[in-house]
Order: C-alpha cells, then sequence, then structure tokens
C-alpha cells in the first residue's frame, strides 16, 4: 500500500487463494476501504468450484499489467504465492504433459493404497522428485508423470532460472525469526477473533473442502475440524499458526534460491 500510494501504484495480488470469492479473512484481502483507495486486481475472479490455473493467472496479470500502464500508473504485485510469482516474472516452466497419460496415473495412484507404490516407485527412479515433493500426493504423480515423458526428473527441468523481465524490482521482506513467529501467533488469534471461523462455516457449507483448488486454504480445514468438536479453540489457533510458520520457512527458501534476483529488505523498516 505503502509503495503504491508513494508511486500511483495499482495492485496486482500474486496470493492463489485471494482469487477466491468468500475466501476473505483467511486469506489477508486487503479491506473495502484498501481497495477503495488503492485499485486492487486478480482479488475475487473465481469461485471456489473453480481450479486456480497457473496460466489463466498469467494471462490475466499480463492484461492487468498492459492496463495499468496504459493508465499511466505503476503495477505493484504483492503476494506469496511463489510459484504464480515466479512464472510470472522468469516464464512459465514448459514441461511436458499428457492428460490421458496423468488420468491413468490418478486413478491409479491417487488414493492411499496404491501411493505408497509410487512413493517407492520415485524413490528408484526419481530420488530427487521423491524428496522434494515427499507425501504431496499431486505433485508427486505430476513428477512422474514428467519421468515418464521426458526420461528427466522434474527437479533438473526446473533447476534453471533465466533472466527476469525487465523493468520489475523484487523485494523480499526479511523477519527475524522469534518476532516472524511472535506475528503469526498473534495475527491468527485476531482472523479467528474476526469472523474467520464464522467465514469458515459459510464456505465450508458451500463445499470449499471438496473443490478442486480452493480447499488448500490454509487454516479452513483446522476450523471444520474445530466445528465438528475435534479440538479446542486453542488448539486450533496453535495448530493454525505453527502451519502458518511451517509454510512461511518455505516460502523464505522459495524465494531465495528461485528468486535470485530479489532484494532482501530488513524488516521491520526504521
Amino acid at each position: 500500500m505503502e509503495i503504491a500510494r508513494a508511486s500511483g501504484g495499482e495492485i496486482l495480488s500474486a496470493d492463489s487463494m485471494q482469487q477466491y470469492r468468500g475466501l476473505d479473512i483467511g486469506t489477508a484481502k486487503a479491506s473495502p476501504e484498501e481497495r477503495r483507495e488503492i485499485p486492487h486486481h486478480l482479488i475475487d475472479i473465481l469461485d471456489i468450484g473453480e481450479k486456480s490455473d497457473i496460466f489463466q493467472y498469467c494471462e490475466r496479470a499480463e492484461q492487468a499489467v498492459r492496463d495499468i500502464l496504459a493508465r499511466g500508473g505503476r503495477p505493484v504485485m504483492e503476494g506469496g504465492s511463489g510459484l504464480y510469482l515466479h512464472a510470472f516474472l522468469y516464464g512459465l516452466d514448459r514441461l511436458p504433459a499428457d492428460p490421458r497419460l496423468r488420468e491413468e496415473l490418478n486413478e491409479r495412484y491417487d488414493n492411499a493404497e496404491h501411493f505408497p507404490e509410487l512413493q517407492a516407485i520415485m524413490a528408484d527412479r526419481a530420488p530427487a522428485d521423491r524428496e522434494k515433493f515427499g507425501d504431496h500426493r499431486r505433485k508427486l504423480i505430476r513428477a512422474y508423470e514428467v519421468l515418464l515423458l521426458s526420461g528427466h526428473q522434474m527437479t533438473e527441468l526446473q533447476s534453471g532460472t533465466g533472466a527476469p523481465r525487465a523493468g520489475f524490482r523484487q523485494f523480499l521482506l526479511v523477519w527475524d525469526r522469534a518476532a516472524l513467529r511472535e506475528r503469526i501467533f498473534r495475527r491468527t488469534e485476531e482472523m479467528l477473533s474476526s469472523g474467520w471461523i464464522e467465514e469458515a462455516e459459510r464456505m465450508i457449507a458451500a463445499g470449499l473442502l471438496e473443490s478442486p483448488t480452493a480447499w488448500q486454504a490454509l487454516g479452513y480445514a483446522r476450523i471444520g475440524e474445530y466445528l465438528s468438536g475435534r479440538m479446542t479453540r486453542t488448539e486450533l489457533r496453535d495448530k493454525i499458526a505453527v502451519a502458518t510458520c511451517q509454510y512461511a520457512r518455505r516460502q523464505m527458501t522459495w524465494f531465495r534460491n528461485r528468486h535470485p534476483d530479489a532484494e532482501p529488505v530488513n524488516m521491520p523498516l526504521d
């Protein structure tokens, strides 16, 4: 917001979950007042039943940037979905794909019974992919698809990072780990106390947890467990906060490795 105010900018969200209507508190969307002050883009563009597609995201982001520049404004991208930001700034990884093969692999391995078979296959034939994707079923299936089509591990094909697009500067906000943990715990409590539980209850009733992509939004499934009586309110806060801290660490690792051009900014600013 401060950068946009100072530069006549408009903000583009690069948060994959802020695309979904109804996931407001849980994804920490800009408030209606903030959006009235500064135009925001790529927020509230999908229903929870729609799949989030990185290719469509990049197309929409490209169009938004063109529109902002045509108005004489400055695009200010923000958000933590590293894959979205990387695809936009460095280009999409053009990995091979075969929808029919993917369907066959999903049918075979996208279940608790046969997924261990795939893990064993990947540990033998693609150990780097097995280590990177671990127990993430969809990602490991995708890696196996790439292996079958190309003969290479997906991590090998994604290892290179080319030059970023011209005209953009990247900044990585770096917090002391203890300070960040304290902020996350405090923010989680504030969100839960400000209507997140009620929001999650509405969205779960609308089918959030059965949706193709939106179900991955952090915290909503945990709130569903709380609503079913499987944990206390304190346990809910702690589990969401711990998961958020873990996600923040993965984000920092991603941005340091995949965005080498990002300039670190120590927080808080003086």
